[in-house]
């Protein structure tokens, strides 16, 4: 299934661990799929979850939107760090791909079906929908910005940005597809190539 390239999804970040912010994302995820996001209540998520309440749900999540994209905001950090971190060699592109990299490293292929069931329910709903462009917006801010401060050209730095992020969310949708033992690391990599080199043929 493919998804318009304006609309961003994720699978939320979690350690796939039976804690409480885990089974709220995955009873959400259940919820949504059966009988629709606009029709589950948070307290149809908590009592899902195990039996919680809404004053839990409301500890891990501050609304419904967000707890399909629990832990989005770490992975701009993430990110951040990671660009900082590179080599004072690296290229502005060599420094994004030691980013996605890192991103990348989140995910296990074990994921991938879940994966699935979150785009689902992300492009069902327009709300979700609008939530998600939001979210992939932030991420390629946070590259360009982590780039400034490597002293790269702000130009310069929001195009490697943009094409690293496009990059990352053409190989999440290939990933999330793919049968194969390939990760999403592998995707990343060949997908921001083909990017590059695709830019390149522009001259």
């Amino acid at each position: 299934m493919m998804v318009p390239s304006h609309i961003a999804y994720h699978v939320p970040v979690a350690r796939w661990e039976p804690n409480t912010r885990e089974r709220l994302v995955r009873a959400a995820v259940d919820l949504f799929a059966d009988q629709g996001y606009d029709a589950t209540t948070v307290s149809e998520i908590a009592e899902r979850a195990g039996g919680l309440s809404k004053m839990t749900f409301f500890r891990h999540f501050p609304d419904k939107r967000e707890v399909l994209f629990a832990g989005q905001d770490k992975m701009g950090q993430l990110l951040a760090d990671v660009i900082a971190a590179a080599p004072g060699s690296a290229t502005p592109l060599q420094a994004v791909g030691a980013g996605l990299d890192a991103l990348a490293a989140l995910h296990a292929n074990d994921q991938r079906e879940f994966a699935v069931r979150v785009r689902a329910a992300i492009v069902g709903n327009a709300e979700l929908r609008e939530r998600a462009v939001a979210k992939r917006f932030a991420l390629t801010e946070a590259a360009a910005v982590a780039l400034e401060k490597r002293g790269v050209p702000d130009l310069t730095a929001g195009l490697a940005a943009e094409l690293g992020i496009r990059a990352y969310y053409r190989a999440y949708e290939q990933w999330a597809d793919s049968p194969g033992e390939q990760t999403l690391a592998d995707f990343a990599r060949r997908s921001l190539s083909e990017l590059r080199a695709a830019s390149a043929a522009l001259d």
